[in-house]
């Protein structure tokens, strides 16, 4: 960002045009006020914006003092803020996942991604969103998933179901033999530890496709 037009800085354009017309990055860069000596504040807000939105559920003090630059004093600004809002204009009501298509919302952090991602997403048992966790980060075009670790997320959530979503950086949206394979090889984990695996979507800048749609014997055991 250029500095030396403060015409464009975050401040002045929620006086201009108000703070909706901010981005979730914007907004946190007010909130923080100032960076630090690693990370000037755009970058310090703009890694907390793409970890935020990952998560359905408040995150805790300790959680985000792993981001680097976040110390005690600037997670509990945000952490206030989170509590405020659900306080007064959130509510307290879950949001429901009624079909794939209510989810790749949640999911839109995935689609730029240069490397493939691998994220569950854990659910009520009235299908509500628990929690969404990148569970590994790969290579350009490739990455290992192991069960244990898609699981371990679901089993801290108490999950009732998980949903799988993974990106493809070349924007296909074709499923491959080893998408089929280890969706087929979690599910069967699923139905081990009576948490069955609802979906596997496939996110990407051109879209999503729902495994569930296109190939259900993958799930049928």
């Amino acid at each position: 960002m250029d500095v030396c037009d403060k015409s464009r800085l975050p401040r002045e354009r929620l006086k201009t045009d108000g703070a909706e017309a901010l981005s979730t990055a914007d907004l946190l860069a007010l909130i923080l006020g100032r960076g630090t000596s690693e990370k000037d504040v755009f970058t310090l807000s703009g890694e907390l914006a793409q970890y935020l939105s990952g998560m359905a559920r408040k995150p805790s003090l300790q959680e985000l003092c792993r981001i680097g630059g976040l110390g005690d004093a600037k997670a509990s600004q945000i952490l206030a803020c989170l509590e405020l809002s659900s306080r007064f204009f959130v509510g307290s009501h879950m949001e429901n996942v009624s079909s794939p298509g209510t989810l790749v919302p949640h999911l839109a952090f995935l689609k730029f991604k240069r490397k493939e991602c691998f994220v569950e997403i854990s659910l009520s048992s009235c299908n509500g969103i628990l929690g969404i966790h990148v569970v590994t980060e790969g290579l350009a075009d490739r990455t290992q998933v192991h069960a244990r670790e898609v699981f371990a997320e679901a089993i801290r959530d108490r999950a009732s179901g998980v949903i799988l979503a993974h990106n493809h950086p070349s924007g296909a949206l074709i499923a491959s033999d080893e998408d089929k394979q280890v969706t087929r090889l979690l599910a069967r984990a699923g139905k081990l530890l009576e948490i069955p695996v609802l979906d596997h979507l496939i996110v990407s800048f051109r879209g999503y496709t729902s495994l569930r749609r296109e190939f259900p014997e993958l799930f049928e055991m």
